[in-house]
């Protein structure tokens, strides 16, 4: 997994979700646009954070350890369990 760039800036952050109200597309394969970072935080529990290319890579999320999402690159996201998060978006 990437870490973020120095030089992008937040510009957009998704409300909290849960187990419960994590939206089926982030569960399912998808991508940010080109030239989008993404910082998934975990404010509770884990969630696993899957990066489908260019190989595939499984990594658990917790309070301690965010995921990065690289621009156009192919990932989902599954709870493991009770969980809240959100997401935020850099450019």
């Amino acid at each position: 997994m990437k870490q973020l760039p120095a030089h992008v800036i937040p510009y957009k952050k998704t409300p909290e979700f849960t187990e419960d109200t994590v939206p089926k597309g982030l569960l399912h394969e998808h991508s940010t646009k080109e030239s989008v970072w993404g910082k998934i935080v975990v404010l509770e529990g884990q969630l696993q954070y899957t990066i489908n290319e260019p190989d595939k890579e499984l990594i658990a999320l917790n309070i301690h350890r965010h995921g990065v999402v690289e621009p156009t690159v192919l990932h989902e996201v599954m709870p493991l369990g009770k969980v809240r998060f959100y997401v935020e978006f850099y450019k």
